[in-house]
């Protein structure tokens, strides 16, 4: 357990957020800098065929240790870090022992508090990380990183652990939704593989949303406000009445579970010209493609009732949901529930309301559910996990690898 967080702390230090903004691979060099370190300490492990390529592509694999034939399976996480919130001088605090009540982040006026997020009131007696108030903590995707690495030093320092052929796979870019574009899935040579990637302890994904974007663009005209009368045309006030003819209890604070939503991401105001940036998501691809068809209807209406000025929109596609590419894989779920039930913990089947590497390199041929690493509220300042919650990932990960072999023995 000392060198899980020995490795998750000095992961997290370095700064390593993408960037949408550069459309170079990896879209910041901290990720490289970071796959560096990876690729040296996986080398110094003792692992086989590590490399990282000129996209920043880390991979690797752990040979087999028995005579007769196991499927390949391999083992995902994501390097960068989401550029929501800050990632740079990351400075985490322990509060071991959790016993209730708020905690103090850092020095300032930020807590961590039960009244907002309850997860807490079932964590009495735990080890948690947080962040210091001021930044994100980075367990998206670094905690991943480090159950992994952890995981291979298991099965390193215990030959009688049988398994098959381990592959490994760090990728960048993941949060801004480019983490499988350049996956080399014939390289990476797993028959299925799972991405550490989730949340709480006993989370276990094999669906998400499919997904859209919507940028849809308000053209005014901009004239001096001196003499504007019956000129100027205000984008942004174009801008505010489409938002209001969006279904307001259709977005992420109003919606769980199952259902979708429709959420502003950002805007980029001016008098001239005002673009609203739209996600859409839904589990299902036919409400998706309604809700394609609002947004497209409401420009349209809008335009219609303008005097001045008009509104147009992109829409693109993102991603779609893996379930349809891994539920003809049964094994692979079932393989990974047995895991932790054989490590005490209980599975929580549930839909992923986002996307994960694994959705995309479903689709790409690589059956990818996704597996807990122990955190909570990821992308803020409130982000935290627990030193316990990533024990048992690890632990899940190293039977993983065993009940496989287990499954295809002779």
């Amino acid at each position: 357990m000392e060198q899980l967080i020995a490795r998750f702390l000095r992961y997290v230090r370095f700064e390593t957020q993408s960037n949408p903004a550069n459309a170079h691979c990896p879209s910041t060099d901290g990720q490289r800098v970071l796959a560096q370190q990876l690729k040296e300490e996986m080398i110094a492990l003792g692992l086989s065929d590590v490399t990282l390529d000129d996209n920043g592509y880390l991979m690797a694999r752990l040979p087999s240790n028995v005579e007769y034939n196991v499927p390949a399976i391999g083992f995902i996480a994501h390097m960068d870090t989401a550029p929501d919130a800050s990632g740079k001088d990351v400075n985490p605090q322990i509060v071991e022992n959790y016993q209730g009540g708020d905690i103090a982040l850092g020095t300032g006026e930020e807590v961590l508090s039960p009244i907002q997020y309850p997860d807490l009131n079932r964590l009495h007696g735990h080890n948690i990380i947080t962040t210091d108030g001021t930044t994100l903590l980075g367990a998206d995707n670094k905690a991943g990183i480090a159950e992994i690495i952890t995981a291979m030093a298991v099965l390193k320092a215990h030959p009688e652990i049988k398994h098959g052929d381990i592959c490994i796979g760090f990728t960048p870019d993941e949060e801004i939704g480019r983490g499988a574009d350049k996956f080399d899935v014939e390289k990476f040579g797993a028959q299925w593989a799972y991405t550490i990637d989730g949340g709480p302890v006993g989370e276990l994904e094999f669906e998400n949303f499919h997904a859209s974007s919507a940028f849809v663009t308000c053209h005014g005209v901009n004239v001096h406000p001196g003499t504007a009368k019956d000129k100027m045309i205000n984008a942004m006030n174009i801008a505010a009445q489409f938002q209001l003819m969006m279904p307001m209890e259709e977005t992420p604070e109003c919606t769980e579970g199952y259902e979708g939503f429709f959420h502003l991401v950002s805007m980029e105001p001016s008098v001239a010209k005002t673009k609203l940036h739209y996600i859409l998501r839904d589990f299902d691809a036919d409400s998706l493609a309604r809700r394609k068809a609002l947004i497209q209807e409401n420009v349209e209406a809008l335009n219609q009732r303008l005097a001045k000025g008009h509104v147009s929109v992109e829409i693109v596609d993102s991603y779609a949901n893996m379930r349809e590419m891994v539920e003809p894989h049964p094994h692979i779920i079932e393989l990974a529930k047995q895991a932790m039930v054989d490590c005490d913990v209980e599975p929580e089947i549930k839909p992923i309301r986002g996307g994960t590497d694994g959705a995309r390199l479903s689709f790409m041929g690589l059956p990818c559910p996704n597996i807990f690493t122990g955190g909570y509220n990821f992308h803020g300042i409130h982000e935290f996990i627990t030193v316990e919650g990533m024990q048992q990932a690890v632990n899940v990960i190293v039977k993983l690898a065993e009940n496989t072999a287990k499954h295809y023995a002779k």
